[in-house]
């Protein structure tokens, strides 16, 4: 074939090739950005990212070349730098070093996509306050990350990260963080200066063992730790006071952590390797309300499941339990016990069939009233059914007296005996107690024999009569939690309340407080202090919303100079 011939072939094939192109972006979408400061360009195909959209902010906009107007709606000299900029859903393989140029940026979303790294010139973006990187390539966090101080929210999830930097640790007011499905085998122990952090996931990654460090997160409100391989929990992830939400569910755990974290309301430890529940990880659990224990080769339930006086809902689903202990029907919140899957003895298909109720009642049926007079002195392994009421005490000298037993908690039966009188006294001394279970009594004082209770570390009292806080507290220096809601408090006294060094929870909403001292203030141990429902006019609710600290300092300025 001659070259003219091939010339003439190639010519006519000219009308159809395609150029490549340099992506756009429609220039409507870009003229609303300049005027709301926000850019969606989410799931647009884009393999990089339009020049003139890391221009943004510099570029003269056409309308200013073409025609100039006056128009409210047209000032393009008015515009709004950029502040949020989606890029999700994307092939975006890379960003380019002139995402410098959009120095304003607040959020900057870049998540399923295809990186694997990002410029360095990302830290110069200090305003940045989210950082969406989930569903991508990326084998590490880059360190230019670990610079952005201003940042809140950091989701790295579905990436293929392996460790992460020391460094991390400088994102002091990063409250999420996101490291869920990676390829994590240990954390560094600088993840324990986020102090600002409340929300953690590390769910779905190969860690074996968590760092000490993790108990420093105090304002952490849910953790998930699920789907690792880890064999135990560190003990001093007690110190986690805010902790509500914690799960651990597909990992190796062979014992129920022993965490006496006062506000962890939910407990997810399915699918483990749990083949007993011991009396001192039970106790610990004072204001749970949610335990899962499904998918795990438990076999008994002992007798203590009765200390979990505030527990709603327990799921024991597919274990290798064959009887169940009446006492389980003396928990007084539970509403909801789901047993399937169970080898049971005695209790017919039918039966579990009708709902926990039904089956409350029938184990109920089966609690055998101790003879009256029965010399018996309960002991620590005592059920609470089994205890022996002084009527007489309650009903004639308005005494509630359960002193010199050496046990662990004060059986159920005791307040429900007082609850009809008006019980004026109460003797709880020379005992083990831990804690005071949470129900609607009408305790208005504590014997002065309770300041023998040199280790007691937390104190229930919800729900009761008390018009000022207990005197006898105030000499127990062991103190960590104090929970006066829904009483009668009209007043607290800050100089008393100081010398409880270790004192970190203290609640006093839903009482009848009509001001606040401004000492409370100096009392800087607190981490997780609760005023809600009172009648006082300051702190205002908006100042009570921003959390303790804020609370605090706000008390403090208000000290009289």
């Amino acid at each position: 074939m001659s070259r003219l011939k091939r010339a003439e072939q190639a010519d006519s094939l000219l009308g159809f090739r395609k150029e490549k192109t340099e992506p756009t972006v429609p220039y409507g979408l870009l003229k609303a950005a300049r005027k709301s400061g926000q850019l969606n360009l989410s799931g647009r195909g884009l393999t990089e990212v339009p020049q003139n959209v890391y221009r943004l902010n510099i570029d003269t906009p056409e309308e200013a070349q073409q025609n100039v107007s006056f128009g409210a709606s047209d000032r393009w000299w008015e515009q709004t730098d950029l502040t949020k900029l989606l890029l999700s859903s994307n092939q975006l393989t890379q960003i380019s070093d002139d995402i410098r140029l959009l120095p304003g940026l607040i959020i900057l979303d870049l998540h399923d996509n295809q990186m694997s790294s990002l410029p360095n010139a990302v830290g110069e973006l200090q305003e940045l306050q989210q950082l969406r990187l989930s569903h991508n390539q990326l084998t590490s966090v880059p360190l230019a990350v670990c610079t952005l101080k201003n940042l809140r929210s950091l989701t790295i999830q579905q990436n293929l990260l392996e460790s992460l930097p020391e460094d991390l640790g400088h994102l002091e007011n990063l409250t999420e963080l996101d490291l869920s499905k990676n390829r994590l085998k240990d954390l560094p122990s600088s993840l324990g200066h986020l102090t600002a952090l409340q929300k953690l996931n590390l769910c779905h990654n190969k860690l074996s063992c968590l760092p000490d460090s993790l108990a420093q997160l105090t304002k952490v409100k849910l953790l998930d730790c699920s789907n690792n391989q880890l064999t135990d929990i560190p003990a001093n992830l007690s110190e986690m006071f805010a902790l509500e939400q914690l799960y651990l569910r597909h990992n190796k755990l062979r014992l129920l952590p022993q965490l006496p974290a006062p506000a962890l309301k939910e407990l997810y430890v399915g699918n483990n390797l749990i083949e007993q529940l011991e009396t001192e990880q039970l106790s610990c659990l004072t204001a749970i309300s949610l335990l899962e224990l499904r998918d795990n080769k438990i076999k008994t339930l002992p007798e203590e499941i009765t200390l979990l006086s505030t527990l709603t809902r327990l799921d024991l689903t597919n274990n290798d339990i064959s009887t169940l202990p009446a006492s389980l029907s003396l928990l007084p919140s539970l509403k909801v016990l789901l047993l399937e899957g169970n080898p049971l003895r005695g209790i017919s298909r039918d039966l579990l069939s009708k709902g926990t109720s039904e089956l409350l009642k029938y184990l109920r049926g089966r609690i055998k009233e101790e003879p009256e007079g029965a010399d018996k002195e309960p002991t620590a392994m005592t059920l609470p059914s089994q205890a022996r009421v002084n009527v007489h005490n309650i009903k004639t000298l308005k005494l509630l007296e359960y002193s010199e037993k050496q046990v662990g908690c004060i059986p159920d039966e005791l307040f429900d005996a007082a609850a009809s009188h008006s019980v004026t006294s109460v003797n709880f001394s020379k005992n083990q107690l831990t804690s005071i279970p949470p129900r609607n009594n009408q305790l208005s004082d504590l014997p002065s024999e309770m300041k023998n209770l040199t280790k007691l570390c937390s104190i229930i009292l919800n729900y009761n009569r008390f018009k000022s806080v207990p005197e006898v507290l105030y000499q127990i220096v062991s103190l960590e939690t104090v929970m006066l809601g829904n009483n009668q408090v009209g007043g607290v006294d800050p100089s008393h309340l100081m010398k409880l060094d270790h004192l970190s929870t203290l609640d006093l909403s839903n009482n009848d407080l009509l001001s606040i001292p401004p000492e409370l203030g100096l009392c800087t141990s607190l981490r997780c202090l609760s005023l809600e429902g009172n009648p006082f006019r300051t702190p205002r609710a908006a100042i009570l919303a921003r959390g303790t600290d804020a609370v605090l300092e706000y008390l403090r300025s208000r000290i009289p100079t």
